[in-house]
């Protein structure tokens, strides 16, 4: 089986790798890598770690281009290789701009679509925008949907998709995780300077030496640019004023969110302000934090493998099952709850160790086996979308 698996952020390629790994070694299946540049600089640094290379690179990243243009040139770049290539299966993961586009050019190929990371859901089509809607549409046009918890797969039923296409695999987010921290811990002795560029020396110091009050802050959503991001800058300066603690942001590559968190948060006293980190460095501030404050996803799937307390700066989540279990607590992003969130993690050592715990709601880690299988089964299956 020729699968083509096609991705275009960082958190695509991080939860795509294990996957790819697996499939390029097993003699089934020719997997191919078609990278759409969507975070072009952001999309190196974790192929380099999990050692992989695109096939095909559509390049459509451009300065101040927006969805229609990202839009527009996925589907034109993306349609001549479908068919030169002539794919068995299109794999995406996420909910991103390239993984709708992907699944919609195989959709208009009549090319099978697998999807991974299905069923996640709010229902609020603004929140998380356009994220919400794009993982709907997928849902519509792909053939096997793997769902990362039971939860995600009743989101699936409720809206009629075929149950002998969906699958509760766990999410590859940890099995990623679980390669990292057995393969990539640390600094390792590959990773150039290039690579390391711009990140703060602080932060090697911090790894070596963790701060008793250390928290990881980092905001990207699109509904939060400027208000739900300037409210966290306001809550964290105002908590760094108060108490001993020092804060890490690592801040999001678009020049959008960039601009409000620099002009609110340059030079703050105990605000350590760093560019996105190679993943393998982020996990270990991840695990030397005493909690974290933010708006992704793919960060609440990892803090409750590693056991570490999150306030989700959103008003409403399509992560609940650490939410239910009280490992996680949404906040919305005004900035007293975000400050009073904050208090009683920092002030209240019992409240901080009710939520510092290991839970598995995101899965064992054998995501990557179980769909890894299910495609096996698919080897010689001529269905064809409906």
């Amino acid at each position: 089986m020729k699968i083509l698996c096609i991705i275009g952020t960082r958190p695509e390629v991080i939860k795509m790798a294990p996957v790819i790994l697996k499939l390029k070694s097993n003699r089934l299946f020719d997997c191919l890598i078609c990278t759409s540049s969507q975070h072009k600089e952001l999309l190196e640094k974790p192929m380099q770690i999990f050692g992989l290379k695109a096939d095909i690179d559509l390049d459509i990243m451009t300065e101040n281009q927006d969805s229609f243009d990202v839009s527009v040139k996925i589907l034109t770049k993306i349609k001549p290789v479908i068919i030169q290539l002539v794919p068995d299966l299109i794999l995406v993961q996420g909910d991103t701009h390239t993984a709708f586009l992907g699944a919609l050019a195989g959709f208009y190929t009549r090319v099978r679509v697998a999807h991974i990371e299905a069923g996640l859901r709010t229902y609020r089509p603004n929140e998380p925008y356009p994220e919400e809607i794009y993982r709907q549409m997928i849902s519509r046009m792909a053939a096997l949907h793997f769902a990362p918890t039971v939860v995600a797969k009743q989101n699936l039923l409720n809206e009629k998709i075929d149950a002998s296409g969906i699958f509760v695999t766990g999410n590859t987010g940890i099995d990623a995780l679980n390669y990292i921290q057995n393969n990539n811990s640390g600094v390792r002795a590959d990773q150039n300077q290039v690579e390391l560029s711009g990140i703060p020396d602080e932060i090697f110091s911090y790894l070596k030496k963790p701060p008793k009050n250390l928290v990881l802050v980092t905001m990207h959503r699109r509904e939060n640019i400027k208000q739900g991001i300037a409210n966290v800058c306001k809550a964290i300066i105002r908590l760094s004023r108060e108490r001993d603690i020092i804060f890490v942001f690592t801040v999001h590559a678009n020049p959008a969110v960039s601009h409000y968190v620099n002009q609110m948060l340059k030079d703050c006293k105990n605000i350590l302000l760093t560019p996105p980190l190679p993943y393998n460095l982020f996990i270990q501030l991840m695990i030397h934090c005493s909690f974290i404050i933010t708006d992704s996803g793919g960060i609440q799937e990892e803090a409750a493998t590693l056991g570490k307390p999150v306030l989700v700066a959103r008003n409403y989540s399509d992560r609940p099952e650490s939410i239910e279990v009280s490992i996680a607590k949404l906040v919305g992003t005004k900035v007293e709850n975000i400050y009073h969130a904050a208090i009683r993690l920092i002030d209240n050592d019992e409240e901080r160790q009710k939520m510092t715990r290991q839970v598995k709601v995101y899965g064992d880690g054998q995501a990557t086996e179980r769909i890894v299988r299910i495609l096996e089964k698919y080897v010689s299956d001529d269905k064809e979308i409906v």
